[in-house]
């Protein structure tokens, strides 16, 4: 009688065979011998043997589904043609090894001999598949990583320091003689304090404020691309609620009653969280998110939720592709698309974005906006679509640096159900004395930066950054895609890949980590550990100036938990720019880098050198590209692929 084994075996060749009807013998083996050790068999064929039979045609593959306890290789019985049928048992063993040997070759695995072969196999199939079933059952049925985190949490603090108690707030500035402008243009392109003194003084109400965001939101969405949802009756609800107390006299601080716009990761009770995916862009999460708790408890009034790339990838989503204000004949990068995009454009005075691998740093230097990607840990991350728990980060993008701050100061601290998530002790940025620091700058520091800092009275010395750990890059798409791919198992799983948005982003990295060995992985973690022990005692300065955009920073970066602010530096002409004038540019930019837990350095240098300049005051051209500029349909300028993963 065949056992469940030897029929699963059977249907998993014949598939391959039929799949690759071209193929060798031998590859058709080994493709068979990978899905089998990889996948349980009834997740490759839950139809019965006799069904199985009664769907094909093929007397081979009748032949192929009738083990008996005689046949020479009963676990893979075709390893051989029929007349070998009475090979002797070594024989068989032998072929079967060499079966599964190829297929080791993926997990670069294939130095077993034959009897550890065989016993791999025994093991996977009596000990390995039942334990990664059941665990897959219990904490793997419902995509997104939203629940059962792991518990293996990442710090990325050089220095232990105990806990202070509750973390200060910061003692923002007063912004003195502010006057409501008479344009709303104008009014859309203030900051955050601005803003929030014209609020405080009541010289706008909080329904005015988002009455006129919503507008450009809508004006302007049909071209940019960058809104999913617009929470139009949440946002006016909050914000006659903050009107309402603030003729109270109850002023909940510097963003009450300000609009602004989540991320479409972050989930909202009532609308939908589309994670920017076809799959997923009916789904309404009762979840609350932590950050979102915080910006309503400090006044601000939600209205939109903005493009995430399709699960968190790149700019590409459901309803299409994100453009750059600056240049909308070019899309917006990262997966931070909306939140990029909607701020530069003025159509809201900040936005919550997330980074995992340059979903901050990318959109926010090609859209030409300030934004900051904090310190891993910062904020917590409950109700928020999961990539990698030790990587993901939550920040705002904002005017100015000032604004960053103040946003930030309203989202961080411990999120009770984030493990990650803790209490850091910053010092106010608005009080940092910038003339005691050393800042280092690279060779491909922004000069203008470097020189405004020295103005200022800031030790500005060369630096390089030295490390020895090759292939950085690898260590963060190990690290990044195993995890995407345990909090997206079922998606996999169930072929929901297949409708991707894009076929050669997320479904080629995540079946490439499918074979990704548990040693293999933790082998990636040590060699992160060593890279983060060189840069800690490389970071010889108290921050350092440098490129933002450079892939290798942005895998460094991210896998050390180094906060780093973007700053517009200026702009540049278009290559290949339209016959005629035109007003769209390219943005110049670089970023500012502190230690972990240091941001507050990098606030307090970037708000030094925008307090003598003025690039990030500057509004794209998106009513007024110039004269013989018109948008061109289809776009004409295509971005290609940044290295391994963006």
């Amino acid at each position: 009688m065949a056992v469940e084994g030897e029929t699963s075996a059977s249907n998993v060749v014949a598939a391959a065979a039929d799949a690759c009807p071209g193929v060798s013998l031998r590859w058709t083996l080994v493709v068979a011998v990978l899905v089998f050790l990889l996948f349980p068999p009834d997740a490759v064929f839950s139809a019965p043997l006799s069904q199985q039979d009664s769907r094909s045609n093929s007397s081979s593959h009748r032949l192929l589904a009738s083990t008996s306890t005689n046949m020479v290789c009963p676990t893979f019985p075709m390893c051989y043609d029929q007349d070998r049928a009475n090979s002797t048992a070594g024989s068989a063993k032998v072929i079967k090894a060499s079966c599964i040997r190829d297929a080791l070759k993926l997990l670069d695995a294939n130095f077993f001999n034959d009897t550890k072969v065989l016993e791999i196999e025994k093991g996977a199939l009596e000990l390995n598949i039942p334990i990664i079933r059941a665990n897959r059952k219990l904490v793997a049925s419902a995509d997104g990583g939203l629940h059962n985190p792991s518990p293996l949490v990442f710090n990325p603090q050089w220095r232990r320091e105990k806990s202070q108690g509750k973390c200060q707030r910061f003692s923002h500035p007063t912004v003195s003689g502010i006057q409501r402008p008479k344009s709303e243009e104008d009014i859309a392109f203030m900051t955050v304090l601005e803003l929030g003194e014209l609020i405080k003084r009541k010289q706008i109400t909080s329904e005015e404020l988002t009455r006129i965001f919503l507008e450009r939101l809508k004006r302007y969405n049909p071209v940019l691309e960058a809104v999913v949802t617009y929470t139009e009756d949440l946002a006016y609800k909050q914000a006659k609620e903050a009107d309402k107390l603030l003729a109270e006299g109850v002023y909940l601080g510097p963003l009450h009653g300000i609009p602004y716009g989540l991320k479409d990761i972050i989930s909202v009770p009532g609308y939908k969280t589309t994670w920017g995916s076809t799959t997923f862009k009916n789904q309404i999460l009762d979840i609350e998110a932590w950050v979102y708790k915080r910006l309503k408890s400090a006044g601000a009034v939600l209205v939109a939720k903005l493009v995430s790339g399709s699960l968190a990838y790149d700019d590409i989503w459901f309803g299409g592709r994100t453009r750059n204000p600056w240049n909308i004949e070019e899309f917006s990068t990262g997966s931070s698309a909306g939140p990029a995009a909607c701020t530069s454009a003025g159509m809201v005075p900040f936005a919550i974005g997330s980074e995992t691998a340059g979903s901050i740093s990318y959109p926010a230097a090609r859209c030409g906006v300030t934004a900051l990607r904090p310190t891993f840990g910062t904020v917590g991350r409950t109700g928020v679509m999961s990539l990698s728990e030790s990587l993901d980060k939550l920040g705002p993008f904002c005017r100015d640096a000032a604004s960053c701050a103040i946003v930030l100061d309203a989202i961080r601290g411990k999120d009770p159900d984030d493990l990650s998530s803790r209490d850091i002790h910053f010092d106010d940025p608005f009080s940092v004395d910038i003339t005691k620091l050393t800042v280092g700058y690279l060779e491909d520091a922004d000069m203008e930066v470097v020189h405004v800092l020295a103005s200022k009275g800031v030790n500005v010395v060369p630096f390089k950054l030295n490390y020895t750990v090759d292939f950085v890059q690898g260590i963060l798409n190990f690290t990044m895609d195993v995890d995407m791919l345990a909090h997206f198992d079922e998606w996999q799983r169930s072929s929901q890949d297949d409708v991707y948005e894009a076929q050669d982003q997320w479904p080629v990295e995540l079946r490439r980590a499918r074979v990704v060995s548990a040693v293999d992985y933790m082998q990636a973690q040590r060699a992160r550990g060593k890279l983060i022990r060189e840069v800690k005692e490389s970071f010889t300065v108290d921050a350092f100036i440098g490129n933002v955009t450079d892939w290798e920073k942005v895998c460094l970066g991210n896998l050390v938990g180094l906060p780093v602010i973007v700053v517009p530096t200026g702009l540049k002409n278009i290559s290949d720019p339209p016959p005629g004038h035109t007003r769209r540019r390219t943005t110049v930019n670089t970023g500012i880098y502190a230690p972990p837990d240091h941001d507050h350095i990098a606030l307090a240098l970037a708000m030094a050198y925008q307090s003598a300049t003025n690039h990030h005051k500057q509004r794209p051209p998106i009513d007024d590209l110039g004269p013989n500029d018109k948008i061109p349909s289809p776009l004409m300028v295509t971005i290609p692929p940044r290295p391994l993963h963006g």
